[in-house]
């Protein structure tokens, strides 16, 4: 990583932290070189690049000031406030990956558990009980994150299933929206079972474009 690059997530973090408000100068080359430790070209080089971002503004003969606030927000704050058009593409783009690795890297003990949870589905949604069926979809689909056998998929995805939990608990569809997605559920599970990569990612494609 370039200083200049260094020194501009300095700069966002001390904006986002409070210590640069917006409207607000910053300090002049010197001072800041001596608070990040860098030379003048490197200064100059990363208030550049946040001037043309939109963050800083600099003004001839004045100085250079904060033109916008940064939110300094972690993954899961970010996703809770995103459309459910951004988080249905970001959840097939990832849940592609898991079952395309699932399929390879898939054990017993992971089929027995997806199998598992896809039993409570079944009987949560003939009890009629849509929080329960809604827990145990999110954990199922977990389960094939678990399968990956990538563990960064894995964790990214477990963070990713809090935004589908909330979803899932302002949604108004009764039971019978998870109903009709059970064979296909069931399918799915089958495609991984028999390592059929290319009919897992049909069967996924049809659950997420139905918004199952």
């Amino acid at each position: 990583m370039k200083l200049s690059d260094q020194v501009i997530i300095a700069i966002k973090k001390d904006i986002a932290a409070g210590k640069l408000k917006k409207g607000g100068k910053i300090p002049a080359e010197p001072e800041l070189m001596e608070i990040y430790q860098v030379g003048r070209s490197t200064i100059r080089e990363a208030i550049k690049t946040l001037a043309i971002s939109g963050i800083l503004k600099v003004q001839q003969g004045s100085g250079t000031y904060v033109a916008s606030k940064i939110k300094d927000e972690s993954l899961s704050q970010r996703l809770k406030r995103a459309d459910f058009d951004e988080v249905n593409t970001v959840r097939l783009i990832l849940e592609k990956e898991m079952v395309k690795l699932a399929c390879s890297n898939r054990t017993e003990a992971d089929l027995e558990k997806m199998q598992a949870l896809l039993q409570q589905r079944k009987n949560a949604i003939e009890a009629g009980q849509q929080k329960k069926c809604a827990d145990a979809d999110v954990a199922f689909h977990i389960s094939i994150a678990k399968a990956s056998g990538n563990q960064v998929l894995s964790d990214l995805y477990e963070n990713f299933s809090l935004v589908l939990r909330d979803f899932f608990s302002k949604r108004e569809e009764n039971i019978d929206h998870f109903s009709r997605s059970q064979e296909s559920h069931e399918k799915l599970v089958d495609a991984i079972t028999d390592q059929d990569q290319k009919s897992a990612e049909q069967f996924l494609t049809s659950i997420l474009h139905n918004n199952y």
